[in-house]
């Protein structure tokens, strides 16, 4: 960890260090959760030894870290020296303001957290810098430096967005992987226990609710990567001649499944030919979880899964006598990690990333998707998916 020292006109960012408590290497990753609890504006605290900084540890990383399942029995008695950035970016109180914002906004997107390490000429620690803070009170001093200003807004709007997605992201998620891995686990124990009294039944049975909750938290997962794909880019589509016809009878009768026992009759209606090109996993998992989440929010009457071909593409709709939408919630139906219920208070399962993934999937095939809804009296989702036969080079 090296400091960085390059002095400037326009001023150096001596006048905005945050002098923010420091704590020993040897202090408890539990007493610094104490300390963040406790002083809500606290976003970082640097960890100095003999007067000279080891690291950063921010807030995001630090509670992340220990409310996953098991990491506060792992972490919380420990240093928190384990968990301290040791690559964090130092600068001196006599580096130019341009330049450490510079330094701040070129740093990979992992390691965009907001506070930065001050030292003096020796390298003793003296404070915390807020980039956000240099940004919002001297964006005067970048207005003739304008795209390097537009860098520097653009970079901490970056910074705002990412930690409001990480805390839905840890509300959500955390809240939707304890229920399947803690009913894993229990389930395991008295299937342990049903095997040393021999009863070969109870085993049976708690095996399949073993696998039913297993399959969920594989679902989660596999959003989540599935989002972060195509994020990334890393997403294509394989079109290929398809089916309709039996994809849809599999979407239905996996469907049944999910709706249980409850009173729900789930039905499909096709008209048209069967067949159309497009990439068949991609379509599959679109309609999948629509239906899937028409089976969360339906607890009696049917779920319809109906499709018809019109020229060059084909149209599905599923329509449920579920819950229904409020009209103003159908914007942020489709937001990755958005969800209408709050995480602690939700009946429904779900880590609001279903929907999401539904659009952009559908803009990956090259189709649309609708939404039609009224609170108590259910919801229409309809999908225009073009077939690729004569779009396609031969």
């Amino acid at each position: 960890m090296s400091a960085v020292s390059t002095p400037s006109e326009f001023g150096t960012v001596a006048n905005f260090v945050n002098a923010q408590p420091s704590f020993d290497p040897s202090v408890t990753v539990g007493t610094l959760v104490d300390e963040f609890f406790q002083n809500a504006p606290l976003e970082a605290v640097a960890v100095v030894q003999n007067s000279r900084p080891l690291g950063l540890i921010t807030r995001q990383k630090l509670l992340f870290t220990v409310f996953r399942r098991f990491g506060w029995e792992v972490f919380h008695r420990r240093p928190v020296a384990v968990l301290a950035d040791r690559e964090a970016l130092v600068v001196t109180d006599v580096t130019g303001i341009d330049q450490a914002l510079g330094l701040a906004i070129s740093r990979e997107p992992d390691d965009a957290y907001d506070d930065l390490i001050v030292v003096d000429a020796v390298g003793d620690y003296i404070g915390l810098l807020s980039v956000r803070q240099m940004i919002v009170q001297h964006s005067r001093i970048l207005a003739n430096i304008l795209m390097q200003k537009e860098v520097a807004d653009a970079k901490a709007r970056e910074l705002e967005q990412v930690s409001e997605i990480k805390a839905r992201f840890l509300a959500n998620v955390t809240h939707e992987l304890r229920s399947p891995v803690n009913a894993i686990i229990e389930l395991a124990e008295l299937m342990r226990i049903a095997a040393e009294k021999g009863h070969i039944s109870q085993i049976r049975d708690r095996l399949t609710l073993m696998l039913s909750s297993a399959t969920n938290l594989r679902s989660i997962i596999t959003n989540i990567l599935d989002l972060s794909k195509i994020e990334a880019g890393r997403m294509e589509a394989i079109h290929e001649q398809t089916d309709l016809v039996d994809l849809l009878q599999e979407v239905a009768a996996t469907t049944r499944i999910l709706v249980g026992n409850r009173p729900v009759d789930v039905t499909l209606e096709t008209e048209g030919k069967r067949t159309m090109t497009t990439d068949p996993v991609k379509l599959r998992q679109i309609v999948l979880n629509l239906t899937s989440n028409a089976a969360k929010f339906t607890d009696s009457g049917s779920i319809r899964i109906r499709q018809s071909f019109h020229v060059d593409h084909a149209v599905i709709d599923v329509i449920d006598t579920g819950i229904g939408i409020r009209a103003e919630d159908l914007e942020r139906l489709f937001e990755a990690f958005s969800q209408l219920e709050d995480a602690k208070h939700k009946r429904h399962g779900g880590t609001g990333l279903g929907l999401a993934i539904t659009r952009e999937l559908l803009e990956l095939l090259g189709g649309q998707i609708d939404v039609q809804s009224e609170i108590g009296l259910g919801a229409t989702f309809t999908i225009r998916i073009p077939d690729m036969k004569e779009r396609l080079p031969l």
